[in-house]
C-alpha cells in the first residue's frame, strides 16, 4: 500500500529495507537564507509572524549539528563509502567551519540524509536531488563520495520562470537537479516533448500524399563489413567512409506493412522494401539517398539536460497548496516517465504538498512520502490525494508516524522527545517555533485573530512529556506569557497530574485572568493532557475561518 509517513525522513529511511525504492525525488530545503511559511498563511491571506521550523532553511552550528559533524566518518564507513572520503569530510570540516559555519551545517544535515539512500535504493534505481546554484556544487560533490562519481548521470537545468530581476548581477531563473544511479544498469525509459511549431515548419517542410515529413540520412560514420558496406542500386556507401543504417521500427509509419522474413533480410532488400513503399528519397545526384520520416510518427525531441518547457508559473496555476517552492506536476512526471516502470516504488523524502506523489499515481506507480510537518501530512491528504485524486486512506494509502492512541504518545516520548514536542503542538493547530525567547520557554504557537488587530495574535505554547511536572512550570509559563506580551498560554502534559496537583495548576493560572472577546471570555492559561487531546479536546481561543472570526468555546475547568 502506498504510504505517507509524518517524521523526520533521516529516522524513516533507515528502517526501510535494503533495495526497496526503485526512484528517489528529494526536494530538500536549500540553502538559501530563505523562509518557506506560505503554506501556513492564514485564510484572510496574512502570514505567521515567526519563523516556522519545517518551512526554516536557517542553518546554524548548535550542539546537535555539531554532534552530527563529529559523527559523519563513522556513518559513512557504516554506510559502505570509502575511508578516504571520510579523511575528506574532516579536511572539508575544518576549512568550512570557519568560512562558511552555515553551509557545514546545511551540509551536515543533507549529508545524514543522503546516506540511508545508498543501501534502499535498488541497483536498478536513480536519485534526483533538486536544488538551486546555492550550494548544488558543494552537494554534489558529497553525493559523488556517496553513490559514486561514475553513477554520475547528468547535471539537469529546469529554468523555472522568464525572468527575476537582480540589480547587481543575472537574474536567477533556474534550479539544478543532480541525476545519480546506483550503479551502471538503471531504469532509462525515453521520454519525448513535443515540437514547437517554428521546428515543424522548419524541418518537416516537405508534404507528399501521406503528410508531411522530413529527410533523414539513411547512413551512418565509418566502413563496415558485412551487407550494410555493400552497394546498393548503384550507390556505394563506402567509397565516402560510410556505410548503410537503417531507420528502426519505431520510426516507420502505421499505414508501412512489414513483409513475411523482413528481419531476416539483407540490407540491400530491406532498403528494396523501403523504397518500393515510397518510403526513399533521392536526392539530386551524387548524393546519398534518404529516409522519408513522417510528422505522424515523429515522437518529438528526446528530452534534454536544459528543461525549458515546464515553467513554475503557468504549470501550477491550478496546483497551488500554499508552498512558495511548490514544483509543478508535470516535472515530476517527466522524472518519473524517465527513470521508473509502472508498479515501481517513487520515494519523495521532503515530498511537502506532495507534487511527486501526485505524478507518480498519475503514472501507475507506488509511492512512499515523508514530510516532517503534520500541517503538510493533513493538506496532502485531504486536499491532494483525497479531494483531487479520489483516494481513500486505509484503501489505497495510509498514514503513519501520528500516534493514534495514549500508549503510541509515550512511546514516540520515549524514542524522540523532540518529535512529541512537535506531534504535540502541531496536533492542537499549533507551530513548533524556532524563535526563543530568553529562557527558551516556547515550544510553539498557536495563532488566531482579534476584531481590529492588524495582525495575528497567539497562544504561548509549552510542552513537557514527563512525569514529574511541577508547579514551577506554571509559573516560568506565566512570567514567559507576561513578558512576551501575548494573548494566552497553553500547556501540554503528557498525563493527568491527580486531584491535588491539577487544582494547583488551575488555581497557579487562573491568577493571569482571561481574555474577552466578542463578549467570550477565555482563560489566558490553560492546561490540555495527551489523553485530552487524542479524545479531540482544544484549547479555548478565538479562531481564524474563511476570514471570519469564530471561536472555541472554553472547556473549563482549563479542558
Amino acid at each position: 500500500m502506498n504510504k505517507l509517513y509524518y517524521g523526520d525522513c533521516l529516522t524513516i529511511m533507515q528502517d526501510m529495507p535494503m533495495g526497496s525504492v526503485d526512484l528517489v525525488y528529494l526536494d530538500p530545503p536549500f540553502n538559501s537564507n530563505q523562509e518557506y511559511s506560505a503554506i501556513y498563511e492564514d485564510e484572510t491571506g496574512r502570514p505567521l509572524p515567526d519563523q516556522i521550523e519545517a518551512f526554516n532553511d536557517l542553518w546554524t552550528l548548535d550542539e546537535e549539528r555539531e554532534r552530527s559533524i563529529r559523527h559523519m566518518p563513522i556513518l559513512m564507513r557504516d554506510a559502505g563509502v570509502d575511508d578516504d572520503i571520510a579523511e575528506f569530510w574532516r579536511f572539508w570540516v575544518n576549512a568550512l567551519r570557519k568560512a562558511n559555519p552555515k553551509l557545514l551545517a546545511y551540509l551536515s544535515y543533507m549529508t545524514e540524509r543522503l546516506l540511508p539512500l545508498r543501501s534502499i535504493v535498488k541497483p536498478t534505481g536513480s536519485i534526483y536531488l533538486h536544488c538551486d546554484p546555492t550550494a548544488s556544487h558543494y552537494i554534489k560533490v558529497m553525493m559523488d563520495a556517496i553513490f559514486g562519481h561514475d553513477n554520475f548521470r547528468n547535471e539537469v537545468i529546469w529554468k523555472r520562470t522568464e525572468s527575476h530581476g537582480r540589480a547587481k548581477k543575472w537574474g536567477p531563473i533556474h534550479d539544478t537537479l543532480l541525476f545519480y544511479t546506483r550503479s551502471k544498469h538503471y531504469t532509462w525509459n525515453r521520454v519525448y516533448q513535443p515540437y514547437n511549431e517554428s521546428y515543424i515548419k522548419s524541418h518537416y517542410n516537405q508534404n507528399d500524399s501521406h503528410g508531411q515529413y522530413r529527410t533523414v540520412t539513411l547512413d551512418g560514420p565509418g566502413v563496415r563489413g558485412g551487407s550494410s558496406g555493400l552497394p546498393w542500386r548503384g550507390v556505394d556507401p563506402s567509397e565516402k567512409g560510410r556505410h548503410w543504417e537503417l531507420p528502426p521500427d519505431r520510426a516507420l509509419p502505421g499505414w508501412f506493412r512489414h513483409p513475411e522474413g523482413y528481419s531476416d533480410m539483407t540490407v540491400q532488400e530491406r532498403l528494396d522494401v523501403l523504397d518500393g513503399a515510397g518510403l526513399i528519397y533521392w536526392p539530386p545526384r551524387g548524393k546519398l539517398p534518404a529516409y522519408k520520416r513522417y510528422l505522424s510518427v515523429a515522437q518529438g525531441t528526446q528530452v534534454q539536460d536544459i528543461i525549458t518547457d515546464i515553467d513554475a508559473v503557468n504549470s501550477q496555476s491550478k496546483e497551488r497548496l500554499g508552498y512558495a517552492t511548490q514544483k509543478p506536476v508535470a516535472l515530476m512526471e517527466r522524472i518519473i516517465s524517465a527513470s521508473s516502470n509502472e508498479g515501481d516504488v517513487v520515494l519523495d523524502p521532503f515530498c511537502g504538498c506532495a507534487s511527486t506523489i501526485e505524478a507518480a499515481q498519475n503514472l501507475k506507480r507506488r509511492w512512499i512520502g515523508i514530510d516532517i510537518a503534520i500541517h503538510a501530512i493533513k493538506r496532502v491528504a485531504k486536499v491532494r490525494l483525497e479531494d483531487k485524486l479520489g483516494l481513500e486512506e486505509g484503501i489505497d494509502f495510509e498514514i503513519r508516524g501520528i500516534p493514534k492512541s495514549f500508549e503510541g504518545a509515550q512511546d514516540l516520548w520515549t524514542y524522540d522527545k523532540h518529535h512529541f514536542q512537535k506531534w504535540a503542538i502541531e496536533q492542537v493547530d499549533g507551530f513548533v517555533t524556532t524563535k526563543k525567547t530568553g529562557d527558551g520557554g516556547i515550544d510553539g504557537r498557536l495563532y488566531f485573530e482579534l476584531p481590529g488587530a492588524q495582525s495575528l495574535r497567539s497562544m504561548l505554547l509549552e510542552v513537557k512529556g514527563g512525569k514529574n511536572v511541577g508547579i514551577s512550570v506554571v509559573r516560568d509559563l506565566r512570567g514567559t506569557l507576561e513578558r512576551e506580551g501575548a494573548e494566552l498560554a497553553g500547556l501540554i502534559v503528557m498525563d493527568d497530574l491527580g486531584p491535588r496537583k491539577t487544582a494547583n495548576f488551575h488555581s497557579e493560572m487562573a491568577q493571569a485572568g482571561d481574555l474577552e472577546v466578542s463578549g467570550v471570555l477565555y482563560p489566558r492559561m490553560q492546561m490540555l493532557t495527551i489523553p485530552e487531546i487524542l479524545e479531540g479536546k482544544r484549547f479555548a481561543t478565538p479562531s481564524v475561518a474563511k476570514g471570519k472570526i469564530q471561536t472555541r468555546q472554553p472547556q473549563l475547568p482549563f479542558g
